[in-house]
């Protein structure tokens, strides 16, 4: 049915506007007590084998939207009630700004992908923290934040706009995401040298503790897929080395070529990052090399090209105890959470481990063995 709805309605809509289009729908449902409680009764079932402690957070699963969805935290019981296990809202600038001009999202329906040069459009910081403050959560669910450079602020005074998000959103924070890794913000990929990242996840660790009395606020990074090898493995070991609680693999890419689009020229050549199926191998391959540098020490997130359960358990087995996903629920719809469990607790049923948490990096352990 949804396919049928995106294939006559969505498809033939701006996507960006039919972004805002859906999100206003899923809103107003999560606002109507007896609508909400349906809908999540269908879509968001639980399944008891699926519970997963990360981040020493307890969550009703591992499936969790990835950051740009939801850019001003307005729809978090929403997408909650779609079947989410846990919700990362950004990315989150110091100040707001509108974003790169318009048109600035494109679909490849070929190779369900999307192109976006976004650029961290959003109400920045202190709006976000306010709505944060003021809200009266409808569904218990783990709220990350994902925070980022504003576009006019320099590089080189790139930590001090990190801080001032840190001071303002880490207390309402479940955890905290520095986001380096935006192909959208000029300079900003910069960032992920390890000379650059040292001086800046420091300060933002100094920060959140400054800031929230009580409890140690989880800090994770968000890296590209786009790095090199050695650039994965340095970001790993300062990962450990700076006690930071979990490393994001991946956001989106600039590749192009490499991936084997099918998708027209004049399309996928458009400038931003691309997300989706085309991601899926390079991501995987991130994710296992980290957990092969890693091991347990800190909580990996796998992300990129998540389309079904079977992608989920895979990034599962190569190393994530978290996975999310965004751009294939734009392909399918708001049964897609229900189906990525359900396909999660069917696989771990018939696999030889007994919890999520036993299978997490399985496969990796299992190549090193054998190497």
């Amino acid at each position: 049915m949804y396919k049928l709805f995106f294939n006559l309605v969505f498809k033939r809509m701006d996507p960006e506007r039919a972004h805002y289009l859906a999100f206003r729908w899923i809103r107003l449902a999560a606002r109507i007590p007896v609508l909400r409680t349906f809908v999540a009764a269908v879509l968001a079932p639980r399944h008891k084998e699926l519970r997963t402690e990360a981040l020493g957070l307890r969550m009703h699963g591992p499936f969790g939207l990835a950051a740009g969805f939801d850019k001003n935290a307005v729809a978090i019981d929403g997408m909650s009630m779609l079947g989410f296990d846990h919700i990362e809202i950004g990315t989150v600038t110091g100040e707001p700004q509108p974003g790169n001009p318009k048109k600035r999202l494109f679909r490849l329906v070929q190779d369900r992908a999307l192109i976006n040069r976004m650029g961290f459009n959003n109400e920045g910081s202190a709006a976000v923290a306010a709505r944060l403050a003021a809200r009266e959560a409808v569904f218990k669910t783990v709220v990350g934040v994902n925070i980022g450079k504003t576009k006019v602020v320099p590089e080189e005074e790139a930590a001090a706009d990190y801080v001032k998000s840190t001071e303002r959103l880490a207390r309402h924070a479940d955890y905290l995401v520095v986001n380096v890794s935006s192909p959208n913000t000029p300079g900003l990929r910069n960032l992920q040298a390890t000379e650059s990242l040292r001086p800046l996840l420091t300060a933002v660790r100094e920060a959140a503790d400054r800031s929230v009395e009580g409890r140690r606020v989880p800090l994770l990074v968000k890296i590209a897929p786009d790095l090199a090898d050695e650039d994965i493995d340095a970001v790993a070991d300062l990962a450990v080395e700076l006690g930071l609680d979990g490393i994001i693999a991946t956001n989106t890419t600039i590749a192009r070529e490499s991936l084997g689009l099918k998708s027209e020229p004049t399309l996928y050549g458009e400038t931003g990052g691309l997300s989706g199926a085309p991601l899926k191998e390079r991501s995987l391959e991130v994710l296992r090399r980290l957990y092969a540098r890693v091991g347990d020490r800190i909580t990996l997130v796998g992300v990129g090209g998540i389309e079904n359960a079977e992608d989920a358990w895979q990034r599962i087995l190569a190393g994530a105890t978290l996975v999310q996903g965004y751009s294939a629920f734009i392909y399918e719809g708001p049964f897609w959470g229900r189906a990525i469990h359900k396909g999660l607790a069917a696989r771990l049923r018939t696999s030889p481990y007994a919890t999520l948490a036993d299978a997490v990096g399985a496969d990796v352990r299992k190549s090193e063995v054998t190497a």
